[in-house]
């Protein structure tokens, strides 16, 4: 395999060659620069190389390795940095005009575990607007992220800078966030994998000018990485888990629970709350998911959401009160349509007061309870990212537009909401559009979560690396 041909490999294969001297560090860095250079232009995922320091670090882990030092895991894997998360020496944006010049000066947690496993920052990555303009990537600062599969679909958000990067080879790692579905559903929508860890599972630093985010903002986002395959997941998680005194929050729960009595029973949730809205082609990726798990072993049963309804009046009430508070300051920093969808959502569910928000905060322990008894019983949910399958980039203009965007996506929130582990992973395609499901486990088993998603790939098998030029083409002709 030639250099230029280092983007197409996957993380895990990629640190092999490196370890073995059949490739060097140097090499992977420039192949992924080469592939940036190419392919971004058509997808705009990648805000900003960070080229100097990755040289540099590819070049000392070269020398390392001839003077016989022991590598990483990871060692000469590239990686992209979501603009929310600090990368020493780099500013955290944010996407906004605020940040701009706010550089950090020290890496957060998991950018410094990665780096502690040899891999390399090679570029920062799109995002919406303080992770707050919907489910679309598109910045003030860096303009809209193209979905690589079909430019008139959103390759989803809020970490779709990092999940486009992914899908066209132009990193085999990426690192962004989920606080709702913020990992998933652009890890489905262009057809690679992603991992939103249980809550405390790894160490992260969601600080913005160094003020300590409030309860909701502690207990929804996680930090996570987004793959081309189960396997590489399945790496990134063993690097980044672990407590870390940057973030007392994080616990050290072992990376490897007890396997659970054979046959593994699978509930699967295809319509969650039963609403109807479930399109086809999810109904089928759900269903061929399920196929492939049943053929591996598992045990499949049809399955209800506990307490789902509680778990998005909860997720609401505790995040649109604490929104509430802080929107005179935050709308300043948005435009006027990457602060619409979340005004709409205020109007539509105003703030709860503070006896309404301390009731919940119980409530949301009781729901916890009821997943754990679920997951007690069940140790897997199969279920959708979305019950629709990739929109259009659409900026909601009605309460009834935004709840057209973002009732499909309750079950990511609600399962962030109760903080468990998920792993999405694509089930094939339909109409020319990536499909996917979600499996979930009990809390701090994301073991079993990647046990059964590989299961999935190793039936459904992998979309990606995708050539966004190359397949417009092919579509086109077809």
């Amino acid at each position: 395999m030639g250099a230029n041909e280092l983007w197409s490999l996957e993380a895990s294969e990629l640190a092999k060659l490196v370890a073995s001297a059949e490739v060097s560090a140097a090499e992977a860095v420039e192949a992924h620069l080469e592939r940036i250079a190419t392919v971004n232009p058509q997808v705009n995922a990648v805000t900003r190389l960070l080229e100097d320091s990755a040289r540099q670090a590819a070049q000392e882990i070269d020398r390392r390795r001839a003077a016989g030092e022991r590598l990483g895991p990871l060692a000469g894997v590239p990686f992209t940095v979501k603009e929310n998360i600090h990368v020493a020496g780099s500013a955290t944006t944010h996407g906004v005009p605020y940040f701009r010049d706010w550089v950090a000066q020290a890496d957060a947690p998991p950018v410094r575990r990665l780096r502690a496993a040899g891999a390399i920052p090679i570029g920062r990555t799109n995002m919406p607007d303080l992770a707050l303009a919907g489910l679309h990537t598109v910045s003030q600062l860096f303009g809209d992220t193209v979905n690589p599969w079909d430019p008139q679909r959103t390759p989803g958000g809020t970490s779709g800078g990092d999940a486009v990067a992914v899908a066209t080879g132009m990193t085999p790692l990426g690192l962004g966030n989920d606080s709702g579905g913020s990992i998933r559903n652009p890890a489905t929508f262009n057809g690679v994998a992603g991992l939103k860890p249980s809550y405390g599972r790894f160490p992260a630093d969601h600080r913005m000018s160094d003020q300590e985010p409030v309860l909701g903002h502690q207990l929804f986002p996680v930090d996570g990485p987004l793959a081309r395959s189960v396997a590489d997941l399945r790496a990134a998680y063993e690097v980044l888990a672990g407590t870390d005194p940057q973030d007392p929050r994080a616990v050290p729960a072992p990376l490897y629970g007890p396997r659970p009595h054979a046959p593994v029973r699978v509930g699967v949730v295809t319509d969650p709350g039963g609403l109807g809205d479930v399109h086809p082609d999810v109904r089928a990726a759900i269903e061929a998911a399920a196929a492939a798990l049943e053929d591996a072993g598992y045990l499949v049963e049809e399955a209800e959401v506990p307490r789902l309804q509680d778990a998005l009046d909860g997720y609401g009430a505790l995040l649109r009160t604490e929104f509430s508070l802080a929107w005179p300051m935050l709308r300043r920093l948005l435009t006027d349509d990457s602060a619409r969808h979340l005004e709409l959502d205020m109007q539509r569910h105003p703030a709860v007061g503070l006896e309404e928000y301390l009731r919940q905060t119980g409530v949301r322990l009781g729901v916890q309870r009821a997943w754990a008894q679920f997951f007690d019983h069940c140790p897997l949910m199969l279920g959708p990212v979305s019950t629709q399958p990739v929109p259009e980039p659409v900026v909601p203009r009605t309460p009834e537009e935004r709840d057209a965007i973002f009732t499909p996506m309750r079950l990511p929130t609600a399962s962030t909401y109760v903080g468990v582990p998920a792993v999405a992973v694509p089930t094939g395609l339909a109409s020319g559009l990536p499909q996917g499901i979600q499996i979930l486990a009990g809390m701090y088993r994301e073991d079993l979560c990647l046990d059964a998603a590989q299961r999935i790939e190793e039936r459904l098998g992998a979309l990606t690396p995708l050539d966004p030029r190359r397949h417009r083409v092919d579509g086109d002709e077809g």
